[in-house]
């Protein structure tokens, strides 16, 4: 008698090497999860828990190392949109495949003491970026001059708006949003502006707040990740070539290279920080590119200068998920 029609599948046991992004997800109790997207080169998985990021990576070497991704030496299996998986006490289980996490790397390394009269003139080579997917958007310019007058409740409400705004799984509000966010984490630290560091602490809790509702669950991921400063290599790369620590312009192309606008949209991030870093910092912004839509207005509220606080829709002061900004 046949007991059954297909054989049982051997499991292949491998390692991998996580992103620390990631690690309360994968450090937690083991919970269910399900594929989200499948690509030749990576499988995003949606982890059922409370806890940010939500969404994995699980990548091989070719692929572009999001700042929520699991590196493994292996082939990925054959999996399809919606099959079962579970992610937790260290290990994915994926259709036949257990990864174990046995290595860490770091998406958001520090950059070291920078002057800010040395990133103005690294800025002045920063070119507008190729075919941004919001090319003209009078919201980005609303973002931009803001966050240069260090006018509060400008930015805010100009990136409450850009959340989800654009297609595909990372639209393009949201990569401009994580460009920035991780610019003025960044170098914001590096040069000592205390009041771009203070900005990205009120756009981080704006953007992330209920961000699962309001945009892809990748892009809502890497919007939490963005807040901590966490960012994939072609991004870092890029803050590295503005603070000296590499050529830039070949680290641009990177960038500009990544997705259909994904590049674009984070470039026109990073340029929108920068000019913001330099101007709340009381340095000479580069050029007439570098204020991106910028208006003369008198500021309601400023960045460090009597902030009203922000609240959210229950009331309670609304943070980032890191902490009070």
């Amino acid at each position: 008698m046949t007991v059954g029609t297909h054989a049982r599948r051997a499991r292949v046991r491998v390692t991998g090497a996580a992103s620390v992004a990631v690690r309360p997800v994968l450090e937690a109790q083991r919970r269910p999860a399900r594929v989200l997207a499948v690509f030749p080169q990576g499988v995003y998985l949606e982890v059922r828990t409370d806890l940010e990021p939500s969404v994995i990576a699980v990548i091989t070497g070719e692929a572009v190392r999001l700042p929520n991704s699991v590196l493994l030496g292996a082939h990925l299996p054959p999996v399809t949109v919606g099959d079962d998986a579970s992610v937790g006490d260290r290990v994915i289980e994926l259709g036949p495949l257990t990864l174990g996490v046995r290595r860490w790397w770091d998406p958001a390394p520090p950059l070291g003491p920078l002057d800010a009269a040395a990133l103005a003139g690294a800025a002045a080579l920063l070119d507008g970026p190729p075919n941004p997917g919001l090319a003209g958007n009078g919201t980005v310019g609303m973002l931009a001059s803001s966050c240069a007058d260090g006018w509060l409740l400008g930015a805010v409400t100009a990136a409450e708006q850009l959340v989800g705004l654009g297609p595909g799984l990372t639209p393009s509000g949201d990569d401009v949003l994580a460009g920035l966010l991780v610019t003025l984490r960044h170098l914001g630290t590096a040069t000592g502006a205390e009041r771009a560091v203070r900005l990205a602490g009120w756009l981080a809790a704006t953007v992330t707040y209920d961000a699962r509702t309001r945009t892809t669950p990748i892009s809502a991921t890497l919007l939490h990740c963005a807040a901590h400063g966490a960012a994939s290599p072609e991004v870092t790369a890029v803050l590295r070539g503005l603070a000296g620590r590499q050529a830039l312009r070949p680290a641009l192309r990177r960038l500009h290279r990544l997705g259909h606008t994904s590049g674009s949209d984070l470039a026109q991030g990073i340029a929108i920080g920068v000019t913001a870093i330099l101007a709340l910092s009381g340095t000479q912004p580069p050029g007439p590119n570098a204020t991106i839509g910028r208006e003369s207005r008198e500021p309601n509220a400023t960045v460090g200068r009597e902030s009203p606080e922000r609240t959210s829709m229950s009331g309670a002061p609304a943070t980032a998920s890191g902490g009070t900004p």
